[in-house]
């Protein structure tokens, strides 16, 4: 897969991603369900969840331009066909059936919430997250913050100083 600078993890896959890669499930999912993968890099989860459910459309979601860019060429080179990109301030999918993120935690509490918040309130009822969190930048801090915004986490597993959380919509 190609890589550069500029961009998060730019010599491979961190190791939070990997972490979520080989603790998070892939839960069976209908045919063309809605699946995202928020802050996708160069694209390791996204060429994953491209694998894993080549029936469904994958949009990776970055900040990044050079990110966006490498996620549809690395998707191209393995020869996945139902990959997109979308710059995250332009997104506007709704009725996400998955989600997997290791999130941008240093862009600040305030800021990783306002995210959070944003795209776990896109959720279809019935959807699920999976983020991974280092345990030393606040991942049950955050677990917690999250149940209490109606967004019920629980703690999925724990390998090399990294949880994955899972988290699903509240429904009344």
């Amino acid at each position: 897969m190609k890589t550069t600078s500029g961009i998060f993890s730019p010599h491979g896959v961190d190791k939070g991603t990997a972490v979520l890669l080989h603790k998070a499930p892939f839960p069976d999912l209908d045919s063309g369900s809605t699946i995202v993968d928020l802050g996708c890099g160069w694209g390791p989860l996204t060429l994953a969840l491209a694998t894993e459910y080549p029936d469904s459309q994958v949009t990776g979601v970055d900040v990044n331009e050079r990110a966006l860019t490498l996620t549809v060429e690395n998707a191209q080179a393995a020869g996945l066909d139902n990959v997109s990109v979308v710059e995250e301030s332009a997104a506007t999918i709704t009725d996400i059936d998955l989600l997997w993120s290791n999130p941008p935690i240093r862009i600040g509490k305030q800021a990783l919430h306002r995210l959070l918040i944003t795209w776990l309130g896109r959720l279809a009822p019935t959807g699920v997250a999976y983020l991974v969190v280092q345990r030393n930048l606040g991942s049950d801090s955050l677990a917690s913050w999250l149940n209490e915004q109606g967004f019920p986490t629980a703690k999925l597993g724990s390998q090399k100083g990294y949880r994955v959380l899972e988290v699903r919509r509240e429904v009344p």
